[in-house]
């Protein structure tokens, strides 16, 4: 941050009052950039000297080349000012008492902090700005520069936002390592950085730094972080190691940024999203993503806007997805020199030097050793005697790795052995956050002895973490977990990957049964044990990431193996589906061997992994989990136990899921007859059998026993649930559904409207639920012909649904098919053909090719094609729907009448009324059957053979079916109902289809 900056605004035709010189250290940028803000806006012109104090320059000649500069030289005095070169004190004193002592109205300061400096900076006068806030520090900026009283000149815009005050925290601030008071050097970098992400186009501001291990990537950004935060609002960190954790904390922003959001993760991850890419509330953001080294798993993921994404890693594939990059490479010869003689002052230039040249001017290995040597009387060519020695330890890291830790493990050892059987039992948690307070919490009795006094005695458990943090082994760091929690449990060290690496590979196989039985234990005592609470779904995070290098899966201890359980009941619950199947899939392996599949705990994980399974849509492998169950309690004749009964129940809703309708009818039939046999007609249990045998005769096209069905179950739960119950509400919902299918618009509308607002003041607008209850209620109105009503709802609530539960969600596909119909008829047909287009691609990828959802937006699509005059096109879409609904659910299905209904109106389109009317007629016999001769897709089959018959000539039979037609629809939806009118104006019927929720 060097240059000349100018006034912000037009100063009313007078001359630009002073000229400022602020000369300040790297680190203290920030300071800079406000001070400067200050003056501009008062009319003075501001040059900006970043201080580098070259150690080959005498200290006087460089003092002597900033009184050049222009105007007044104001000094921000901090020890890091003083510390460049690195020079000593009594150098500082005498090049200020030489050359800036006998100019004092050259020079001004102020001090920004409250650190020892050389005692001849009293020469420079310098006002104190730390420790208070910003109005007393700008009063006291412009006392010491004789500019009190100076009004404030607007900008040319009246709205221009400088820096914030240095001392203030952003309006969202999280996550961010403490700052890392040795950093050195690294000036071109940050500059470089800085200047990348400005200069870049909205949405276009992301800059992956990357890399080898070691290089101090995370230092960097950390760096960044506090030497520009005065020009960001919201700063948020994100470990990015894992796909899991990273969707995580970046869905831990939304309750920061006031969104309006329910508990789960994929649904705070899409409004975090949405409201960075508008900049709404704000638009001066910066995501920091850290260890993000598998690009392809969380680019899509990355936020777009107004913002700046800054990314750590060591994969340079982000040049693929959207990132500027820049390399971090090892330190400069003069950076480690200097940084070496901060971190060990007992060292000369020619020490450090040596010391750069053995370790290759790695950051992380310059930084553990010299504060080590610092301590030690070794001295510098003794040590690199035992560094080419050859002494490691084995692995695939670098050697100069393997030989400097091989060396600071013995330190340590003999130092404080403590420390070192602490930092081995770290490498049994995953790389990165080390919730080590998880350890404290273990009760000492049950610890081996050699473990008891470490974690019983806190004054040895401060001693072992200290000597840790002083040779920067481990790092401490502020740890966020739910409130309410104990304080133990949010400490946390930091152990970076490569050093984790090292460590681990290095244990023994008896000490490593030691270390890894510790931490299973203290993660299974961690565990809240309800899952289901998304109050304590924080503490789950924390544990999840470590269940891999605790080797979980293969221990036989039981509470270790009902945390493996929780945790994937918290995946499910939470949404994080793709990293519980990974999870359920492991333990299924691991358990098969280690329990068997005859026993009880491998069929309660089988239950989860299915669950999982189910939830991403993977109906066929949750069958082939559910029925691989039922075979083995066949064979250890449990036919008819609980964990029978609960396998069933989750093989009937895969085959609804894979539109094997009929064979799950018979096993919904069959699962309310056992629940009530095993824990009777009123339980829960047997109350959502009742809802779900509801289901599959909906899905069937059997809606009047599907509504008879809903409403005995409707009734029994508000007599055990209650008016309110979210299952009861449920019901209410699905008894509206049912009424609409059977063209009962009235009567459903008065329901729906009823159970909406129960819904949104029970549940909450953005629940999942309510997001349903809306949809139905307009399709009501739709159906009902109040489309000047519906269509805006029908907007609202695809719109909301695709942030709380995603754009490949079965609801969400749902709604879009919705959306797609009424903007063909009522809308922009170009809008109805993309979303329609989007349904049948995500449709054909879910499922297997003649899936009914698939046909069925075929023919809504085959319609869309009429519109726009591809009518070839749309023949084709037709005739192959209408194929693949017969064969997936029988000709008789209202499925199948429907597409027979499009498919007519296209065959008469495209010229051929003779099979258009052949087809009209079956499907109005087949309809009147099924449905009944007043049903409004019975009479749109009616309408259409009229149509057909019409355009063949035959008028006198064509003139008898529409008047009774046009009869029935008035007597059924009115006179004046849409479908009615449009009827009466020979408007040819159309159908929609519309899937259901299986």
């Amino acid at each position: 941050m060097s240059g000349t900056r100018t006034p912000v605004g037009p100063v009313g035709g007078r001359a630009v009052k002073q000229t400022v010189t602020i000369s300040f250290a790297g680190f203290n940028r920030a300071w800079a950039a406000w001070i400067g803000d200050r003056l501009e806006r008062r009319g003075h012109r501001v040059v900006f000297a970043r201080w580098d104090a070259p150690p080959e320059i005498p200290l006087v000649d460089l003092l002597e080349s900033l009184k050049l500069a222009p105007g007044r030289v104001l000094i921000v005095v901090s020890k890091w000012y003083f510390q460049l070169g690195p020079r000593t004190y009594e150098e500082w004193n005498a090049a200020l008492r030489q050359v800036v002592a006998p100019d004092p109205a050259k020079f001004a300061a102020v001090s920004v902090d409250s650190d020892r400096v050389p005692t001849a900076t009293a020469v420079l006068a310098a006002l104190d700005l730390s420790n208070v806030g910003a109005n007393e520090a700008e009063r006291r900026l412009l006392d010491r520069l004789d500019m009190l009283g100076e009004p404030l000149i607007e900008s040319a815009d009246g709205a221009r936002r400088g820096p914030r005050f240095p001392s203030a925290t952003p309006e969202v601030w999280g996550g961010v390592p403490r700052r890392n008071t040795g950093f050195t050097g690294r000036e071109p970098l940050l500059n470089d950085a800085y200047h990348l992400l400005q200069d870049a186009e909205p949405g276009a501001g992301v800059l992956a730094l990357y890399g080898m291990p070691g290089v101090g990537k995370t230092q960097l950004a950390a760096e960044y972080v506090y030497r520009f935060v005065p020009e960001y609002d919201v700063v948020w960190w994100v470990n990015a190691e894992s796909l899991a954790t990273y969707r995580r904390r970046l869905a831990e922003l939304a309750p920061r940024l006031h969104l309006s959001t329910g508990a789960d993760y994929g649904e705070r991850l899409r409004a975090v999203r949405d409201a960075l890419r508008r900049g709404e509330p704000y638009t001066r953001w910066l995501l920091v993503l850290d260890g993000a080294d598998e690009p392809g798993q969380i680019s899509n993921l990355v936020p777009t806007g107004p913002g700046h994404v800054l990314i750590t890693s060591r994969n340079q594939g982000w040049r693929e997805h959207n990132s500027q990059l820049m390399e971090v490479p090892v330190y400069l010869r003069e950076e480690s020199v200097a940084f070496i003689r901060r971190r060990a002052p007992r060292l000369t230039d020619t020490d450090a030097d040596q010391l750069a040249e053995a370790l290759e001017d790695l950051p992380l290995l310059l930084d553990q050793t010299a504060g080590w040597l610092n301590d030690s009387d070794l001295s510098v060519p003794d040590y690199i005697a035992q560094f080419e020695s050859g002494l490691a330890v084995p692995g695939d890291v670098p050697g100069p790795f393997q030989r400097s830790w091989a060396i600071l493990l013995q330190k340590l050892r003999q130092t404080m052995p403590e420390s070192v059987d602490l930092l081995r039992l770290c490498t049994f948690f995953a790389p990165g956050f080390i919730p080590v307070g998880f350890l404290r919490e273990l009760p000492t009795e049950e610890l081996p002895e050699r473990f008891a006094a470490l974690l019983g005695d806190p004054v040895l458990w401060t001693k072992a973490i200290d000597q840790l943090l002083q040779y920067s082994v481990v790092r401490a760091e502020s740890h966020e977990v739910a409130t309410g929690e104990d304080a133990f449990p949010s400490q946390s060290l930091y152990l970076h990957r490569m050093v984790h690496q090292i460590v681990h590979q290095g244990i023994s196989g008896e000490d490593g049964r030691i270390f890894v039985e510790l931490v299973r234990r203290a993660l299974a005592a961690a565990d809240p044990g309800r899952p289901d609470d998304t109050r304590l779904w924080d503490k789950y995070a924390e544990i999840v990431p470590h269940l891999k290098y605790a080797d979980v899966l293969t221990s036989e201890g039981r509470q270790v193996q009902q945390l493996v359980l929780n945790c994937l009941r918290y995946m499910y619950f939470s949404g994080e589906y793709t990293a519980g199947i990974k999870l359920g899939d492991r333990a299924m392996g691991a358990w098969r061997e280690l329990l068997g599949e005859g026993h009880q705990r491998f069929w309660e994980l089988a239950h989860h992994y299915a669950n999982l399974l189910r939830a991403m849509g993977d109906y066929q492998n949750a069958e082939a989990v559910g029925r691989s169950v039922l075979e083995t309690l066949r064979g250890q004749n449990k036919g008819q136990g609980m964990e029978y009964v609960r396998a069933v129940s989750g093989i009937a809703a895969d085959l609804r899921g894979l539109a094997r309708y009929q064979e799950s009818l018979e096993l919904s039939e069959w699962l309310v007859s056992a629940w009530s046999d095993l824990l009777g007609e009123s339980d829960s249990r047997t109350l959502s059998a009742q809802n779900n045998l509801a289901v599959s005769l909906k899905v069937l096209g059997r809606y009047e026993d599907a509504l008879e069905m809903d409403r005995r179950t409707l009734e029994m739960r508000r007599g055990v649930l209650g008016e309110t119950h979210r299952e009861t509400l449920w019901s209410g919902l699905s008894c509206a559904i049912d009424l609409r299918l059977l063209g009962r618009y009235s009567e459903a509308e008065s329901i729906q409207t009823d159970n909406l607002r129960d819904l949104r003041r029970f549940l909450g607008a953005d629940h999942f639920v309510t997001l349903r209850g809306e949809h139905s209620l307009a399709m009501c109105l739709y159906r009902g012909g109040d489309r000047g009503k519906a269509g805006p709802l029908l907007a609202r609530v695809l719109e909301r649904t695709e942030r709380v539960l995603g754009e490949t969600h079965p609801w969400t596909l749902i709604f879009a098919a919705s959306q797609s119909c009424f903007a063909r008829e009522h809308g922009d047909i170009d809008k109805a053909r993309e979303v329609s287009e989007s349904v049948l691609a995500r449709y054909e990828l879910a499922h297997s090719e003649g899936h009914p959802f698939i046909a069925g937006c075929r023919s809504n699509h085959s319609l869309i094609l009429c519109n726009v005059g591809e009518r070839d096109q749309a023949y084709s879409v037709a005739e192959r729907s209408l194929a693949a609904m017969t064969a997936a659910v029988g000709e008789n299905h209202p499925w199948t009448l429907g597409c027979a209904v499009n498919a007519s109106f296209v065959r008469n389109l495209s010229g051929d009324p003779e099979s258009a009317a052949e087809l009209s007629r079956v499907t109005v016999s087949r309809a009147g059957e099924v449905l009944g001769r007043t049903h409004p897709l019975t009479l749109s089959a009616r309408v259409a053979l009229a149509a057909d018959l019409r355009d063949l000539r035959n008028r006198q039979e064509a003139e008898k079916i529409e008047q009774e037609a046009l009869s029935d629809l008035s007597g059924t939806l009115g006179s004046q109902h849409v479908h009615t009118v449009a009827a009466r104006s020979r408007k040819r019927p159309y159908w929609d289809f519309e899937p259901l929720a299986v």
